[in-house]
């Protein structure tokens, strides 16, 4: 009998807020929510995978108990969007009578609720107003922007940011301690480093760490960094670093030798801009060559960001080559030089 295992996202998902990682204050202030017993409506807006639609459940089971199965309703508005949803699943669930305790209400939970049309936006309005005593609404969002004026009025606006590495990282820890996992520290530096996705900054830290972990154990029984980027199938960031060594010294050759022997691994052009930008990020400069960035405000280093954001750019739209690849190595190089910092400099 093949024995099945739950993903551990799934599984380590927070059921109460104290579970909930990261924004401190904005969970505490739906701690306060679940202290007092009674919720406004709510949008809590931020980036996915920051936990909102796990807190906005958490809030619900606290307030609600053993009714939270038959008092809330959780959709996902990016996929019931329309005004027929609101006027059929949302009204109907409103109008129902639920036996809950004194000053308890039902719940509505909208996930991505900025992706539902303004029609159906507006005849949600319109619900809120007629059930406000029985029914409470919660809006999780990336933009709350998208949601209409009236809709926010009537709501509490709470924000979730980015969750950061050291948050992460505990996440991590307990996670292989609950399963015992064999694990050097070099091997969960590279889970959030593979974490932080693409380009965008709408990252799912957490979700993607905790997948690439499942999947490491399950390929390897062992978490190192050469383990895990063998399952994430990422160009490694110490090669990468090698070749933007080679270009701080304007070592164009050696640096090309770099990117054409990734290229030759068949990693995507994507792939290798990604691990570029990431580990340019954090790229810890040679001392004369800092200084020099420093002398011109960091400008050098914003135009390394720049080229490789505008390179990314070309290959998300279908030209992904090696010319490509080998025009950004020759561009980064082209900012080492001492001629073209000094130019920048009187810039």
């Amino acid at each position: 009998m093949v024995n099945y295992e739950a993903p551990w996202i799934e599984k380590y998902r927070p059921t109460v807020l104290n579970d909930v990682v990261g924004n401190e204050e904005a969970v505490e202030r739906l701690k306060v929510f679940a202290r007092q017993g009674n919720i406004p409506n709510l949008i809590i807006s931020g980036p996915p995978g920051t936990g909102k639609t796990t807190s906005i459940l958490c809030l619900a089971r606290e307030m609600l108990g053993s009714a939270f199965g038959n008092a809330v309703l959780e959709l996902n508005a990016s996929n019931d969007r329309g005004i027929d949803v609101i006027r059929n699943k949302v009204k109907m669930f409103a109008q129902q009578r639920v036996t809950l305790p004194a000053g308890k209400q039902k719940i509505v939970i909208l996930d991505e609720a900025d992706s539902m049309t303004d029609g159906a936006q507006q005849a949600l309005r319109r619900t809120m107003e007629i059930y406000s005593k029985t029914t409470r609404f919660a809006f999780a969002c990336n933009q709350s922007d998208k949601i209409i004026e009236p809709i926010q009025s009537r709501c509490a606006i709470i924000r979730f940011t980015h969750l950061s590495k050291a948050h992460i990282l505990a996440r991590l820890l307990t996670v292989c301690r609950t399963e015992n996992v064999n694990y050097v520290d070099d091997g969960l530096e590279a889970l959030v480093f593979t974490a932080q996705g693409d380009m965008r900054n709408a990252r799912f830290y957490l979700t993607i760490a905790l997948n690439n972990l499942q999947s490491c154990v399950a390929g390897f029984q062992f978490v190192n960094s050469e383990n895990v980027f063998k399952i994430c199938d990422e160009p490694h960031p110490l090669v990468v670093k090698d070749m933007l060594d080679h270009c701080s010294r304007a070592d164009q050759p050696e640096a090309h030798k770099v990117i054409n022997h990734l290229w030759t691994l068949g990693y995507s052009a994507e792939d290798i801009i990604g691990t570029i930008y990431r580990v340019c990020k954090s790229h810890s400069l040679p001392a004369a060559l800092k200084i020099s960035f420093l002398k011109v405000g960091d400008k050098l280093f914003v135009l390394h960001k720049l080229e490789i954001g505008l390179t990314h750019m070309r290959a998300a739209q279908g030209r992904g080559s090696l010319l490509q690849l080998s025009a950004l190595v020759a561009r980064l190089c082209r900012c080492a030089l001492p001629a073209y910092q000094k130019a920048n400099l009187e810039v």
